[in-house]
C-alpha cells in the first residue's frame, strides 16, 4: 500500500498500472459475531466505537465490469451508523441474500462487513469489459450497485430489483485503504477539491438532488417554497443549496444559533429554530398535538408572506411527518428519503387526502442523476459540507458524532490520505469558490 500511496502522493498516476495489488489491506468493519452486543441497549446508547474495527481484510477478485480504487478519503454517512449499531437489522442479511445470486457475488457473504457509501480515490484496475476508466483516474464514488439484467431498471436503475447501496447492502465499501465498485458507479473527481472535500457529497449530494429536484421526486420550481428538516445536517445542507441554486425559496428548520447562522452563510433567510420555538409535536410516546402542528404553520407563513410550503423535504421522520402532511400547501409534496427519527409514521390523512397533497418515497439516485449532482459539485455551483475529518483508525468516533447529532454537514475520514488538504488539481478555481468551501469547517 506504500508504494501506491507514494505513487499518488507525488502525482505519479500512469504508474498505478505497474504497481502490485496488495493481498490485503486496512478496512472498516464490523463483525458478525457481534451483532447482539447491544441487545437491550436503547438506540441512543448504542455506541459505534465499540462496534466499527479497522482490519486486516482480503483484497477481493476483480469481476468483469468492476474497478478496484484506492481510496483516499471518505464519510460517514447515517447508513454507516444503522449498520455499526445493527439496526434495523443487521447488514449481514443484506451480504447473504446477495451472496445468492451468484459465484461471484459470494464474494461479499463474509463473517466480516467492510463498510462506508462514500469514496475519492484513484483508479488500480479495471475488470474486464470496462473501457472507459482506467489506472490512474482520479474518481469519487456513487454508491448505486445494480446488477440490470431484469427489465425494470432500464427506465430508472434505482427500480431495478437487484439495486444496493454499496458499503451498506454490500461488501468492500469506502471506509478502508481499497473498495471494490462497479464501473459505473465512478464518476469524475472535482478537480478544485481536496480528497477529503471530493469524498463527502457523493450520497447526501445526490439523494438531495433526486428528492428535490429530480422529476423523480419533487421535481422542484423557481419560486417554490421548500421547507428542510434538518437544513444544516449532511442532507439538510445540500437540499438548502439545490434550492438556492434553483431559484427556489427554501424555510431552513434548524434546532440551535449556530445552525441557523451556517444556513445564512448558504444564502439562506428565512430560517426557524425549532429548539427556540420550543415545537413539541408530540404530547407523549402514542399522541401528537396539532395545536403544535398549526402554531408550526403559522411560523412558516409569518416568514413566507402567508404561504405554506410547496414541498416538504423529510427525512426525520416519526418524529416530524404528522406537522409536514399538515403545513404543506393544497396540492404540495412531502417527499421523504429515510426515517431517523423512527420508521413508524403517523398524520391525518384528512390533510393529505382533502387538500391532494402527494407523498413521495425518494431512495438515493440512480447514475444519471448521481452524475448532474456531481457535475454541479465540480462546477462550483453546490459545495461540499465538510465539517471535521478523522484518520481511518478514528471512524468510530465519526460515526459517534454522527450517531449523537454532534455534528454539522459531514464528517470525513482520511484513508490513504496522510493528511487534509492534497489533491486540489485546479487551485485557481478553487479560490474562487474557497470561503463556500470551508463554510462548515471547524463548526
Amino acid at each position: 500500500m506504500q508504494e501506491i500511496r507514494d505513487a499518488i502522493l507525488a502525482g505519479e498516476f500512469d504508474a498505478l498500472a505497474g504497481l502490485a495489488v496488495p493481498d490485503h489491506y486496512r478496512g472498516v468493519t464490523v463483525h458478525e459475531d457481534e451483532v447482539e452486543m447491544f441487545a437491550g441497549i436503547p438506540t441512543r446508547e448504542k455506541d459505534p466505537r465499540k462496534s466499527l474495527h479497522l482490519d486486516e481484510v482480503a483484497t477481493p477478485e476483480l469481476a468483469p465490469g468492476e474497478a478496484l480504487v484506492a481510496v483516499m478519503a471518505s464519510a460517514i454517512n447515517y447508513n454507516t451508523v444503522w449498520t455499526s449499531i445493527f439496526e434495523p437489522l443487521p447488514t449481514f442479511g443484506f451480504l447473504k441474500r446477495y451472496g445468492k445470486l451468484s459465484a461471484l457475488t459470494k464474494r461479499h457473504d463474509l463473517p466480516y462487513h467492510v463498510v462506508g457509501s462514500d469514496m475519492s480515490g484513484v483508479v488500480l484496475r479495471t475488470g474486464p469489459g470496462v473501457e472507459r476508466w482506467k489506472p490512474g483516474d482520479q474518481v469519487v464514488a456513487h454508491c448505486l450497485s445494480v446488477e440490470l439484467e431484469a427489465p425494470d431498471g432500464h427506465d430508472d436503475t434505482m427500480m431495478d430489483p437487484e439495486q444496493r447501496i454499496w458499503g451498506f447492502e454490500t461488501n468492500f465499501g469506502g471506509l478502508a485503504e481499497l473498495a471494490l465498485v462497479k464501473a459505473n458507479q465512478l464518476m469524475p473527481k472535482p478537480a478544485h477539491l481536496t480528497w477529503e472535500e471530493a469524498a463527502c457529497p457523493g450520497l447526501v449530494n445526490s439523494t438531495a438532488y433526486r428528492q428535490l429536484v429530480s422529476h423523480n421526486g419533487a421535481g422542484m420550481k423557481q419560486g417554490d417554497i421548500v421547507l428542510i428538516w434538518g437544513a444544516s445536517g449532511g442532507l439538510g445542507s445540500y437540499a438548502t443549496q439545490f434550492a438556492l441554486n434553483g431559484g427556489a425559496i427554501p424555510v431552513c428548520v434548524v434546532s440551535s444559533p449556530d445552525k441557523a447562522e451556517l444556513c445564512r452563510k448558504m444564502g439562506a433567510e428565512l430560517i426557524i429554530d425549532r429548539a427556540a420555538e420550543g415545537y413539541r409535536f408530540w404530547k407523549d410516546e402514542h399522541t401528537q398535538d396539532p395545536s403544535e402542528w398549526r402554531r408550526f404553520g403559522a411560523k412558516i407563513r409569518e416568514l413566507t408572506g402567508g404561504e405554506d410550503p410547496d414541498i416538504v423535504f423529510e427525512h426525520p421522520g416519526r418524529e416530524t411527518f404528522g406537522a409536514s402532511v399538515f403545513v404543506a400547501r393544497r396540492g404540495g409534496t412531502i417527499v421523504t428519503c429515510a426515517s431517523t427519527s423512527g420508521y413508524q409514521h403517523q398524520y391525518d390523512n384528512r390533510y393529505l387526502w382533502m387538500n391532494l397533497k402527494r407523498i413521495v418515497g425518494s431512495h438515493f439516485a440512480n447514475y444519471r442523476e448521481s452524475w448532474e449532482a456531481n457535475r454541479l459539485i465540480a462546477k462550483g455551483r453546490i459545495h461540499p459540507t465538510l465539517s471535521k475529518v478523522y484518520p481511518l483508525e478514528q471512524t468510530g468516533q465519526a460515526a459517534y458524532d454522527v450517531h449523537t447529532n454532534s455534528h454539522q454537514g459531514k464528517v470525513g475520514v482520511l484513508a490513504l490520505a496522510p493528511q487534509e488538504g492534497l489533491g486540489v488539481t485546479d487551485p485557481e478555481f478553487r479560490e474562487q469558490h474557497i470561503d463556500a468551501i470551508n463554510r462548515f469547517r471547524n463548526t
